[in-house]
């Protein structure tokens, strides 16, 4: 006989027939406020009691910003190559197989055009999950392909950074997307198409050198860290303490880098609201 009767301590279990709790049934804000999943999912992956914005992918913004959640997809299947067989601790090839495996994602930008609030509308939309959101040259050119696509049909264009910055595996390549896809939005400025950057927690490095910082107007969400290089390089280099908030979605408007910033829930009003003004249509 085993020296511990579970039934003894009101266990009416076996050890063998007991199951863990699933993972991801609660979450924790930063704030250590405790939210069921599926009420922060409703809630708009936004912390009800601290107002926390947590971090969601492209999935998550289109099923906000589309109508019913139906849109087409444009350039899905572009994929990037690892041209210059970069290896550090592994090789490039074996991360962009790992990452596709475990985002289902092809990239770190997904770009899709629907109706929000029965109006046409291009997203382009970068999902941190791929290694960091960084941009590669699919990056750069799946946007710049966002942006032919909405001058050609005259459509409003809002493009959501999220990104660590440039991919270091494909080196100057990747760099050339800053000055790339700047061109391409001065064209979609000269056939006076309105183009919307929304800036997410991260929003940093040549992402925030280049297309989100472009903005016809630039906008982001609460608490999001948006900047250049990260608040601890910043203060390595420079030697100081850094301002209270520094980088942050709040500081930025402060200081005039941001025109406003939207709470997720009311995000698609918002730039409903921007473009009813902005084309001079009736406010709906």
């Amino acid at each position: 006989m085993a020296w511990f009767k579970r039934t003894e301590k009101g266990i009416q279990t076996a050890t063998e027939d007991k199951k863990d709790v699933p993972k991801g049934l609660w979450y924790k804000s930063p704030t250590g406020k405790i939210v069921d999943a599926e009420e922060l999912a409703r809630n708009l992956w936004v912390s009800p009691e601290d107002g926390f914005h947590v971090r969601i992918g492209s999935k998550e913004y289109f099923e906000i910003l589309f109508d019913n959640n139906e849109f087409t997809e444009l350039d899905a299947n572009i994929t990037s190559k690892d041209t210059l067989k970069f290896v550090d601790t592994k090789k490039y090839s074996d991360r962009l197989k790992e990452a596709m495996e475990k985002t289902k994602l092809k990239d770190a930008v997904r770009t899709a055009v629907g109706k929000s609030k029965g109006k046409d509308l291009v997203v382009c939309c970068m999902d941190f999950a791929f290694i960091g959101g960084s941009m590669g040259a699919v990056v750069g050119e799946k946007i710049v392909r966002g942006i032919d696509y909405s001058i050609k049909h005259k459509i409003p264009f809002l493009m959501i950074s999220k990104s660590g910055g440039a991919r270091m595996m494909e080196a100057a390549m990747s760099l050339m997307q800053l000055a790339k896809t700047s061109a391409k939005l001065a064209q979609l400025a000269e056939a006076k198409i309105p183009y919307i950057s929304l800036c997410t927690d991260p929003t940093t490095g040549g992402t925030t050198a280049s297309y989100a910082m472009l903005g016809d107007i630039n906008i982001a969400e609460p608490g999001a860290l948006i900047g250049f290089a990260g608040p601890r390089v910043v203060k390595d280099t420079t030697g100081k303490d850094l301002p209270e908030g520094f980088q942050t979605s709040e500081f930025l408007l402060e200081h005039g880098f941001l025109d406003f910033i939207t709470p997720r829930k009311e995000l698609k009003d918002k730039i409903n609201l921007y473009l009813d003004l902005i084309l001079n249509q009736p406010i709906r």
